[in-house]
């Protein structure tokens, strides 16, 4: 089929079919860059787009039949709830507007403006994102660690503050001393916290105020944003891969988000409020994008900004600005190319400086967990280092297969009508629980603080009771043996995570807002803490083993780090939870502020990563997406079968295409398809007899066009002809015909029926299709759309082939 008849772009076929092994050649050829396939394709369309612009002012239409244009309509180019973007389209179009202001910003000082403004407004927009994440973040801290002492206690001279700001004028903020501005319940009611009354009546008010928040961020998302609940990060993969979600990233959402996590984290809930914050900013992205149009109205440019606001929500959520972009990088991102990257570290940067700038943290660092300590570690430390990632990676398997499976009982049973009281339910029974454990009862961010800290003469809890004499807060710790409050501190570990570990399964899917990043970590620096403490003992009690290399002696200085082996079992545990590298262990660095320990933590994360793929590809974000049915189509997935195009194309042989012609179909015609048929666009022959290809139309587009045109055209009737032909036949001769050969997308991307589905897959990912059109000797056979390809990729992996739910 010639170009003048097809359009077709540098992917499709010509007429003379070359056969298939010239035809994988060719394809594999033109998708080997993705810039570089993008300039390639978009050349083409804009090349049509320009000769046809010249074309409609050059040529009058006879007899003053007019041509509707996509700038007539309104709506053209936008796209319906739960539909996938198309990426090409959406990337030429914005090529073509930079040509049109670049071309004439010389002609006028406005024009000039134009130009640098369309040059700086995505440095702007995301200057914004960044400087409003940050101060949205620290106010989220801030309100979050009032209500959770809230459940302790109050100030009664300023019930505004929480208690480390009450005791600042008396100099105690250590949470294990008692201060006289700051009154536990029990102090309130004049009882003693140490009678049994105290304890009774403080156990009392933490669980009233642990269920009271809880049910109140259940009510809000159940009232106000459905979309809140939950971490986000599933659907956030899925948007920035190209699907619209509308109402995921609006502003009920961003306001409920942000009050609900603070309430869910109160609530002493086993969740956190990391991951949810990426969503806050994306929501935020989300919003300021629509004060510039280059990325307000185009959906592919849209996202460029969502991922740099994904990169300045971890940079405040950890205060790790670098692993934020490498985060948005690895994790979430579908399309990045160097200049969101640049974008990304931009935002990042001005988020992370105003949490800085606020300190919401009260420290001299911008960090949740900073570590005192910076001994170095031994050579033979990366055994213990290795086997905490084994056990990461165990634990991080069966986390998901569990969490997965009572999400999908969850969906499936009365309970999921019951949202609600599902949340009461959880905060109830997490309260009653978790109470007597003190160390269940604090926090989990005060407890990941306590697991990563070294022992010295200001810690006073039982996990550093060693028979040492420490004068000196200066002086060196000494290695030394554990005393009766370090067993009872391990006894009280084991069931603090037995405990989250299974809490947690349950409460990750609740309707509230809930990350997955802090329950993670804390069960991991629990099992590190364990292991470091062991080791430490065996070193001590044998410090001439082979082990330590002659490194430890008794009577001296620490050689081995429980806080350490903390720090390395939780990155192990979220490594094994997310299948998260490389961001991961930045993160976790810049979390910590411990450089020196970059390699205990690679090799804790590659290993708990190793293990988590043995057993199962897909981290939890991935398990979370397929148990939705979400569109997502994976880079990282691999696909390994021989099976073609015409394999997969709909619709099978013999059976009819649904098709325009380019002049043959009636007003009438059009309509009566629209209403008998959900495709979400239709390809445009030469006729049906010859089934030549023309372009292909949207459904969205069409159903506008067609609307529009009986609304401002007068004359318009059933038997009118709808014509997708650059001319009118002139002089024209009966009813008057409706033109709309600027809706069409004359350089649809095609594969022959012969092209090996690996091809069209490696297609669909690189290029963001929603379909590709399938073709024999230029003749159209049928079409293969993004749902066609998951359900195959399913079908392929012996799954369910239903489970992919786009459109």
């Amino acid at each position: 089929m010639e170009n003048r008849e097809g359009g077709q772009r540098v992917a499709s076929i010509s007429s003379s079919y070359p056969g298939p092994s010239h035809s994988v050649a060719m394809m594999t050829s033109s998708i080997s860059s993705d810039e570089d396939m993008l300039d390639i394709t978009t050349t083409g369309t804009t090349q049509e787009q320009t000769s046809f612009d010249q074309e409609s002012r050059s040529v009058a239409s006879p007899a003053g039949l007019g041509e509707i244009t996509a700038e007539d309509i309104p709506g053209i180019g936008q796209y319906d709830d739960f539909q996938t973007i198309d990426w090409q389209r959406d990337l030429a179009r914005d090529r073509m507007h930079h040509r049109y202001i670049t071309k004439h910003k010389e002609e006028s000082i406005l024009s000039a403006l134009k130009a640098a403004h369309d040059a700086w407004s995505g440095w702007v927009c995301v200057l914004l994102v960044g400087v409003v994440v940050g101060a949205v973040a620290s106010f989220i801290d801030i309100g979050t660690t009032w209500m959770t002492d809230l459940k302790y206690g109050i100030c009664p001279d300023a019930f505004w503050f929480d208690r480390e700001q009450c005791c600042w004028s008396s100099n105690q903020t250590s949470f294990s001393d008692n201060c006289s501005q700051w009154l536990t319940w029990p102090q309130l009611f004049g009882a003693s916290d140490d009678s049994a009354g105290g304890y009774i009546l403080a156990y009392l008010f933490y669980v009233l105020w642990a269920v009271s928040f809880g049910a109140l961020a259940a009510i809000l998302v159940r009232m106000f944003a459905p979309y809140a609940s939950g971490g986000g990060i599933p659907e956030i993969k899925t948007i920035l891969s190209g699907f619209i979600i509308r109402g995921f990233l609006g502003k009920w959402t961003l306001l409920i988000k942000s009050i609900g996590i603070m309430l869910a984290v109160a609530a002493g809930l086993s969740l956190g409020k990391e991951g949810p914050m990426v969503h806050i900013a994306i929501c935020l992205g989300n919003i300021f994008s629509y004060l510039f149009p280059k990325y307000g109205r185009n959906e592919a440019k849209k996202r460029e900004i969502l991922s740099a606001a994904a990169a300045a929500g971890v940079s405040v959520a950890f205060g790790a600005p670098i692993g934020g972009v490498l985060f948005s990088l690895e994790e979430v991102s579908y399309y990045f190319p160097m200049k969101t990257l640049w974008r990304s570290f931009f935002c990042a940067l001005i988020a992370a400086f105003i949490v800085r700038t606020i300190n919401p943290y009260g420290n001299e660092h911008s960090v949740l967990f900073y570590v005192e300590y910076n001994k170095p570690w031994i050579f033979y430390e990366l055994i213990p280092f290795t086997a905490l990632g084994i056990l990461g990676g165990l634990i991080g398997t069966l986390f998901i297969r569990a969490n997965v499976w009572w999400s999908r009982y969850r969906k499936g049973s009365r309970l999921g009508q019951y949202p609600v009281l599902e949340v009461l339910a959880i905060t109830l029974i997490n309260g009653i629980v978790a109470y007597p454990n003190p160390y269940t009862r604090m926090s989990s961010t005060r407890l990941i603080y306590l697991l990563f800290s070294q022992c010295g003469v200001a810690n006073t809890d039982d996990l550093c009771d060693y028979n040492r004499n420490i004068t000196d807060a200066s002086s060196a710790v000494e290695f030394s043996e554990t005393g009766p409050g370090v067993y009872r501190a391990l006894w009280m570990l084991v069931l603090a995570l037995i405990f989250k570990c299974v809490i947690t399964v349950f409460t990750i899917g609740i309707k509230v807002p809930a990350g997955l990043y802090i329950p993670s970590l804390c069960m991991g620096a629990i099992m590190g803490r364990i292991v470091g403490i062991g080791m430490e003992q065996l070193a001590y009690h044998d410090p001439h083993s082979w082990i330590f290399h002659g490194e430890c002696s008794a009577g001296g200085e620490d050689c081995i780090t429980p806080g350490l082996y903390a720090m390395v079992g939780a990155a192990a545990v979220l490594g094994g939870i997310t299948r998260m590298t490389v961001a991961l262990v930045v993160i976790m660095f810049e979390l910590t502020g411990g450089v020196r320990y970059i390699v205990p933590l690679m090799a804790a994360v590659m290993a708990s990563k190793w293990v988590g793929d043995a057993f199962g590809k897909d981290g939890i974000y991935d398990a979370h997406i397929v148990l939705n049915g979400y569109p997502f189509l994976d880079n990282k997935e691999e696909f390994g079968h021989t099976t073609l195009a015409a394999d997969v194309m709909q619709p099978k042989a013999n059976k009819p295409l649904t098709v325009l012609t380019q002049d043959t179909t009636t007003l009438e015609g059009v309509e009566m398809l629209l209403k008998e048929t959900d495709h979400n666009g239709f390809p445009v022959v030469v006729s049906r007899e010859s089934q030549f290809l023309v372009g292909f139309v949207l459904r969205r587009d069409l159903s506008l066009a067609v609307a529009n045109s009986k609304r401002t055209m007068e004359g318009l009737r059933e038997d009118s002809l709808v014509l997708f032909t650059p001319n009118i036949p002139s002089p024209w001769h009966g009813s008057l015909p409706l033109k709309l050969r600027r809706i069409l997308d004359l350089a649809p991307i095609t594969v022959t029926d012969h092209t090996p589905m690996e091809t069209v897959i490696d297609m669909f990912r690189k290029l963001g299709l929603r379909q590709v059109l399938v073709t024999h000797n230029g003749r159209l056979l049928g079409i293969i759309t993004k749902k066609d390809v998951l359900r195959h990729m399913k079908q392929m992996d012996s799954e369910d082939p239903d489970a992919a739910n786009t459109n």
